[in-house]
């Protein structure tokens, strides 16, 4: 009698079972039927359902997180997509999900060893070396970029983001190449132009620095006062000084009280052997303060350049008078330039 019973209890028990698995598959269906059509609220009431019954569905877990993602309930999505990993550590799918929302919310070192730890999920290495830029671990993210960047050389990403360490490191020099291919693979981001007209700006080749400049706000990037200014000074320094003095007095115009941007105009045309017109703005420069010693040291020097010896050392002289910080400049050498 002990048997028959015991056998009758296992069959109810099986028979619970099946019913209660066949419950989870009806509502994991209708949450699928639902997700497809993107009533993602109702999918994932079915979902939830699915799971109640059967707290070991790891397929219903992931379409939770999936639909959740679509409503933009991430904490949601990375509870889903974390029970999946605690029933099956190797699942790929949960694992790479979870990597990627790691990263979007800035939770880079979590990232790092979700990775390192699913070395078979796709773009693992990239997430890993695009987090350690990140935390501007500069060094792994170059040695791991370095690599990926022979590996797949047509990735523009990841040429970009080499290139961008670099600039970090302040290796000017090396950076600029990886930009370079990185806009040949993809010239669609304005931002790159920009920071490439920059890197060129820094490394003196103005000429490029120009190219850039224009070409990044040709395709829609905001033409700042920093890029004006940046824009404005690298024509000048390139020699086409029209464009240049255009720009900058433009801004010159908006904060009156900056004298720099005279002060580098002046500079700029006598670095170019433009005596008048490096004069021209010296005498702005006195006229907005009558004891700018600089202004009337640099006037000095181009009146000498010009071969009028006498009146362009009286005018140092006087200059030095007014600022005595310019006596290290005087030279026996009529015409130094500072």
């Amino acid at each position: 009698m002990k048997n028959i019973f015991i056998i009758i209890f296992l069959l109810v028990s099986a028979s619970v079972f099946s019913q209660t698995t066949d419950s989870a598959v009806y509502f994991y269906q209708k949450g699928l039927e639902e997700k497809t059509a993107k009533r993602f609220l109702v999918a994932s009431q079915y979902f939830d359902k699915a799971i109640r019954l059967n707290q070991k569905y790891t397929a219903a877990y992931i379409e939770n997180g999936y639909v959740n993602l679509e409503m933009h309930k991430t904490d949601a999505a990375k509870q889903n997509f974390t029970k999946v990993t605690e029933l099956d550590p190797g699942n790929i799918i949960a694992n790479q999900e979870l990597i990627s929302l790691f990263f979007a919310y800035h939770q880079y070192q979590n990232a790092i060893d979700l990775a390192q730890k699913c070395k078979s999920c796709a773009n693992s290495d990239k997430i890993i070396a695009f987090c350690y830029f990140q935390l501007q671990d500069f060094d792994n993210a170059e040695k791991l970029l370095l690599k990926l960047v022979k590996q797949n050389p047509t990735d523009a990403e990841m040429m970009y983001t080499l290139g961008r360490t670099y600039m970090e490191m302040e290796l000017e020099a090396r950076a600029i190449p990886f930009y370079q291919k990185a806009i040949q693979l993809d010239g669609s981001k304005n931002t790159w132009f920009f920071e490439l007209a920059m890197l060129y700006y820094v490394t003196d080749n103005y000429k490029d620095a120009v190219i850039f400049f224009n070409k990044a706000t040709d395709l829609g990037y905001p033409q700042s006062a920093e890029l004006r200014e940046n824009l404005g000074y690298a024509y000048l320094y390139s020699g086409e000084f029209d464009k240049g003095e255009k720009i900058l007095l433009n801004i010159h115009e908006k904060k009156r009280g900056d004298k720099d941007i005279m002060r580098d105009l002046a500079q700029a045309y006598y670095d170019h052997k433009l005596y008048d017109k490096s004069l021209e703005f010296c005498q702005k420069l006195i006229e907005l303060d009558l004891k700018d010693g600089k202004a009337l040291y640099q006037a000095g020097l181009c009146f000498q350049k010009k071969g009028e010896l006498e009146r362009g050392q009286q005018m140092c002289d006087k200059a030095i008078e007014l600022d005595p910080s310019l006596r290290g400049l005087k030279t026996k050498k009529a015409g130094l330039e500072f």
